[in-house]
């Protein structure tokens, strides 16, 4: 991918938000996999992490920052996102907590107005600055385990005849935040993809059904239908390092790129990023 910078952006910061109420859906490594296609193209990128608690996109760009400096690797050999932390209310009125979340998180937004990009990572909870997050995305990234317990968080279905009865929590969330995008009068709507994660070749009934489901319900409360990362302990191993699998091959990188798992997995970055449809796609495909 190229590293050449892009001119200031014209347009708003188009905002990502990686998303889903369920944790372990491999949220962190999307949105860290997305952060560095979008700087490799040349992207002035934002970051911030609403999972106050674990902070695992935090602690991945910390690490990718000590890896640079323990090897002398300059932004063009390691590029690196602006992060900023957001902190929670613990005042005592539930209230004014939440008045004091919401000016900080609009605090903290204003800061990477400059960048053309900012990836929001969110809790595998339901919270308020999560909630607050998803009322500004442009784009809403759910990554969504092959198991109908995940999709449980999406919508409810009959035990007796197996039809989908209506959306469910999450859903409930990104529909909630669709209706006060549009009340606030902020032009553009908010572009939903639900990508399957961590799919396994193995349990081909549980995939076709979950497939059906999945294509049957994305009609029905309008996103998008995305492949998203295999089970692969390369992902989970480049997390001390900072790395990526698109990082593989570059200077001061912890390992070569070559094996058949790796071209494999690079794929499937590609194919998410393809899908996603944003201005950056055309010309990082290309240039990958």
């Amino acid at each position: 991918m190229s590293s050449s910078s892009h001119p200031a952006p014209s347009a708003p910061t188009h905002v990502i938000v990686v998303g889903n109420e369920k944790g372990g859906s491999g949220k962190t490594t999307v949105a860290m996999h997305l952060t560095v296609a979008l700087l490799k193209s040349g992207f002035s990128v934002g970051c911030i992490d609403l999972d106050l608690r674990q902070k695992s996109f935090w602690r991945y760009l910390e690490n990718r920052a000590k890896w640079g400096v323990a090897h002398e690797l300059s932004i063009s050999d390691l590029p690196m996102p602006r992060f900023l932390p957001v902190n929670g209310s613990n005042h005592d009125s539930r209230y004014a907590a939440k008045r004091l979340e919401a000016e900080e998180l609009t605090r903290t937004l204003e800061e990477f107005s400059d960048c053309q990009f900012l990836v929001i990572d969110t809790p595998g909870a339901d919270t308020h600055l999560s909630r607050l997050a998803h009322m500004h995305a442009d784009t809403i990234v759910t990554p969504l385990n092959d198991s109908f317990v995940d999709f449980d968080m999406m919508a409810k279905i009959d035990p007796a005849t197996g039809d989908i009865k209506g959306p469910s929590l999450y859903a409930e969330l990104v529909w909630s935040a669709r209706q006060q995008r549009a009340a606030a009068g902020v032009p553009g709507g908010i572009d939903w993809i639900v990508m399957r994660n961590r799919v396994q070749a193995t349990n081909a009934r549980n995939k076709v059904a979950m497939g059906e489901k999945l294509e049957a319900l994305s009609k029905r409360i309008q996103f998008r239908l995305g492949r998203g990362f295999g089970e692969r302990v390369i992902y989970r191993e480049l997390f001390v390092n900072g790395m990526t699998l698109l990082d593989l091959g570059s200077k001061g990188a912890p390992r070569k790129f070559g094996s058949m798992s790796h071209l494999a997995a690079r794929n499937e970055v590609r194919s998410f990023l393809g899908n996603l449809r944003l201005p950056i796609v055309a010309e990082a495909l290309e240039a990958a």
